[in-house]
Parts: C-alpha cells; structure tokens; sequence
C-alpha cells in the first residue's frame, strides 16, 4: 500500500507506522483493519484538514484508481470512530484522524481548533479539571452535557500572520 498520497500530509507524522499502530489497536480489540480501511484512514492522515466522506471518496479514486461508493466509506468511518483512530467533527460533518494513533498514554478529552481561514484542524486536550469545570457550569445553567467534544473556530498563526500583512 502507498504511504504517498496526492494531498499534502503534515511533516511530523510516519503515515506507515501510523497504519501499523492502529492495525495493531483494532487486531487486540479483536477487530480487522481491511485494505479499505486502512486506505480510508491514510486518506484522513495525509490531510491536515478535516475531510467528508465524499472527498474521501475523491481521494481513494484518485490514489488507488478505484471508487468505494460514499455509503460504504460512511460504514468505514463509523468503524474507525468506534476504534478511537478518527474524530467526528460535528459542526462541520467531517472527519479528521485521532493524533494520538501511536501514543502509549491516556490523553484528555479530545477538542479541536479549526482555521476558519485555511479550514487546518489541530486535536488538543483540555485538562480534566477544565473539562469538570465547563461540566458544573452546563449543570447549574439547567442543561446536560451531551458530549464534551469542543470545536473552536480560530485563525491559526500563518492565516493571522498573512491577515496582518494585507
């Protein structure tokens, strides 16, 4: 399988040990990482902005040269989410890679800021204690939290650094 793909992946991240870690993650929750899936999450490696299901029905037609019909990437990325190795973002109704595939330690809850300008996502996590904090308050305002994913709409730094030019 190519670890090269036409869109452009960040720098820091080894997409094959990437595929290799989270094949290892679904074999000893008893699950399959297929050759499909494995491609659907490589998809989602090499961007650094979120993608929908039907770019990356775009992506394996024109890395692999074959066409996965959109319902099926739905159920693969369904599969990756259930494996922890993809976020959901729920505002914009993509989905980005978990950047903790190959970390051996527990993260906080997931959040994710996203460039209004460039649409780049960057997964950060929130301490607990922040998290329980936001918690109390949604109680006492007379709400339930119902998922305590965060999706901040920011400028990164190169976005506000060219706003700054013009």
């Amino acid at each position: 399988m190519p670890t090269t793909a036409k869109t452009s992946a960040p720098a820091e991240i080894d997409i094959a040990s990437v595929l290799t870690e989270a094949e290892t993650r679904c074999k000893a929750r008893g699950a399959r990482l297929t050759e499909k899936r494995k491609q659907v999450l490589s998809g989602l490696l090499h961007s650094s902005t979120a993608l929908s299901a039907y770019e990356l029905v775009d992506y394996c037609r024109d890395t692999y040269d074959y066409s996965i019909p959109p319902m099926s990437v739905y159920r693969i990325l369904d599969f990756l989410a259930e494996q922890h190795l993809v976020h959901r973002l729920n505002l914009a109704n993509k989905y980005i890679a978990c950047a903790h595939i190959s970390c051996d330690h527990d993260h906080g809850v997931p959040q994710f800021l996203i460039c209004g300008q460039c649409q780049r996502v960057e997964e950060v996590s929130i301490d607990t204690s922040t998290m329980t904090a936001l918690q109390t308050s949604v109680e006492n305002s007379g709400f339930q939290l119902a998922s305590p994913q965060l999706e901040m709409d920011c400028l990164c730094n190169d976005c506000a650094n060219v706003k700054g030019r013009d």
